[in-house]
């Protein structure tokens, strides 16, 4: 039984299960989102959604991949740019990368060796 329990209560699983659980509440709100720009791009066409179902030239029915390919675009750029571009703006203004140059840890170790050498101690 704590091999059980401390499989349920390792961090990675949680943190995999509320990942899954938010990334489907999140898909939810970006398939709206499309399907309103969709709408939207409907009344701007005069009524019609972008559908090329019953596109099949030369009798190959390419027009369910041709609708699919035209919604995997629109939901890739509504991520990129209401998602992807947001999170990185935020992400630098509030976490900024450090400088470049020696990470403060080493220039503290090497300021103490330094301090050791000019003592005359061995290192």
């Amino acid at each position: 039984m704590t091999g059980f329990k401390n499989f349920i209560l390792r961090g990675n699983l949680v943190e995999l299960a509320v990942a899954v659980i938010m990334g489907t509440s999140f898909a939810a709100v970006v398939t709206a989102f499309t399907g309103m720009l969709l709408s939207a791009v409907s009344k701007v066409t005069g009524g019609n959604e972008p559908n090329f179902d019953t596109f099949a030239p030369g009798d190959v029915l390419i027009g369910p991949f041709l609708t699919a390919l035209v919604a995997f675009a629109i939901l890739a750029a509504v991520i990129y740019f209401f998602v992807v571009t947001p999170y990185t703006r935020a992400k630098d203004k509030f976490f900024p990368a450090e400088e470049s140059g020696t990470p403060a840890d080493v220039a503290l170790l090497e300021e103490i060796r330094d301090l050791l050498k000019s003592r005359g101690g061995a290192v």
